[in-house]
């Protein structure tokens, strides 16, 4: 049977009736997702055919499946639906009208229903050619033998038929990211710079971007109570300015506290999403801090819990681009300026650490990466072709752009070092986006050769220098050199200017 277009009500209904969670003390609706608590980039695979054969950056990210097994796939999964009660909507996937494509999403779950109604947009008003299908069914297992998956699990996309696949799997951001992978690939030949960021716009209109992965701060910091959030992951950059591709928000929820993060507290409510949050037996509470059935807990809610926000959910051009790195080396500092070349050279490099990995198989809670664009795992396209999209925008508003380490000072992980505490992350922030970092009296780093500003408001200045919060020189150098020798090695498999190159650190 199914069930189209559903409201909040009738799907937070059905999925009790059809007892796919429950119900926590915040009266978000609770699920678990069982094996599956995060991505699993070895079962994304997209379909090789004419459009697909010279555009794609093909590999381990970007994985090639025949259009004769997706479409005996899609079959099966479509009569596998057809049996069964299912749910559909049809939703929006960007909010600039000119550059978005509009889905019909089809779940077995009422609540992955409902997790799209939240992070897509509900109101449909493209008149776009670009119609996309999504189909979700969690308990079909797909045949590796049969159906050229490597799993149970896939997560297919044809962008010739304009169809997404997923089964095998409960979790839902795999549903989120594949639209963001199809809008990846569409953009560049738009003009527009798909981005893997969070966004936001103070008072005056003054746009802040915050790429990142997940863990390393776009959330947190994005949904600040001084400013009006846009969005927390996917954006558009168009010579128009920034645009959201999603209508609600995907936070991590471990360690999650009202006094830290309120906006995100308080957005967690009657009509989201969390996954995989432990549940108090008797009281019902959210337990944030317990990671028992995963570090990647969730809640996906929609942009309207969160007051101040952008309303057209939309805006101009940034004049402040931060790159949220998380430095398990405690090496680099807590920000620092960058030029156009540094930009592109450490946008490619998108150096960060997997903190409680959103990825499958990831066992060690954290650990360093590079993770090109800052979201290697979404971009099939060649990365020249963002970093040269953002090159151009960079240059074109006059944009600055800095570097955040929202990780490791005075030492690296899991030695003397500790994490900088959220409170002073905000207060750099706060200092980009007022422009003090830029008119501050700044110094060159050694190794890095990027300025580091010398002293910032309301912020310790030994902290600013990253060798001077530690008591062993010697041991910063090693640190230093070692992160050094990474970058460059990451960076060999990159064929880029002279000048970007020359933008990156030496030893």
């Amino acid at each position: 049977m199914l069930n189209a277009n559903l409201s909040t009500d009738e799907l937070v209904n059905a999925a009790l009736h059809r007892q796919e969670g429950e119900l926590s003390a915040n009266k978000a609706f609770a699920v678990k997702t069982g094996m599956r608590t995060g991505r699993s980039p070895k079962d994304r695979f997209i379909v090789l055919d004419d459009v697909t054969r010279d555009a794609v950056d093909w590999g381990t990210v970007n994985q090639a499946i025949s259009m004769d097994k997706f479409t005996q796939l899609w079959h099966k999964v479509s009569a596998y639906l057809e049996t069964r009660e299912h749910f559909q909507s049809r939703l929006q996937v960007g909010a600039d009208d000119s550059y978005s494509v509009v889905v019909t999403v089809t779940t077995e779950h009422a609540w992955q229903n409902l997790f799209t109604y939240n992070l897509f947009i509900r109101e449909v008003t493209s008149e776009t050619v670009h119609q996309w299908q999504l189909l979700s069914a969690p308990n079909f297992h797909a045949d590796p033998n049969v159906d050229g998956t490597h799993s149970e699990a896939a997560v297919i996309i044809n962008f010739t038929e304009r169809k997404v696949l997923v089964c095998g799997t409960h979790y839902a951001g795999e549903m989120k990211k594949a639209m963001f992978s199809v809008l990846n690939f569409l953009l560049p030949d738009e003009d527009v710079l798909p981005m893997h960021c969070a966004a936001n716009s103070g008072k005056q209109g003054d746009v802040g971007l915050f790429f990142g992965l997940s863990g390393t701060g776009k959330t947190t910091l994005s949904a600040d109570p001084e400013r009006l959030l846009i969005g927390d992951d996917e954006h558009g950059w168009s010579s128009q300015g920034v645009f959201n591709f999603e209508g609600g928000c995907y936070a991590k929820c471990i360690d999650l506290k009202a006094d830290k993060e309120p906006v995100i507290w308080n957005a967690i409510r009657y009509g989201s999403i969390m996954e995989n949050v432990v549940l108090d037996p008797h009281s019902k509470q959210p337990c944030y801090e317990d990671d028992s059935f995963t570090q990647n807990t969730r809640a996906a809610y929609p942009r309207e819990h969160i007051e101040l926000r952008v309303k057209e959910n939309r805006a101009g051009h940034p004049s402040s681009v931060l790159f949220l790195t998380c430095d398990l080396f405690g090496v680099l500092p807590p920000v620092a300026e960058l030029t156009l070349e540094q930009a592109a050279y450490y946008f490619l490099s998108g150096y960060t650490a997997l903190v409680g990995s959103t990825e499958m198989g990831s066992t060690d809670g954290i650990q360093t990466t590079f993770s090109t664009c800052f979201g290697a795992p979404f971009f099939p396209r060649p990365a020249a072709v963002y970093a040269e999209l953002l090159m151009k925008r960079v240059a074109e508003t006059n944009a600055k752009v800095y570097l955040v380490n929202t990780g490791w000072t005075g030492g690296s992980y899991n030695a003397q070092g500790k994490r900088f505490a959220i409170p002073v992350t905000r207060a750099i922030v706060s200092s980009i986006l007022n422009n003090n970092v830029h008119h501050a009296d700044k110094k060159i780093m050694p190794g890095f050769n990027f300025l580091i500003p010398k002293a910032l408001p309301g912020i310790d200045a030994h902290l600013l220098d990253p060798i001077q919060s530690w008591t062993n020189q010697d041991a910063f150098q090693v640190a230093q050199k070692k992160l050094i020798q990474l970058f460059q090695n990451n960076f060999t498999k990159f064929d880029v200017s002279s000048e970007i190159m020359a933008a990156g650190p030496v030893s």
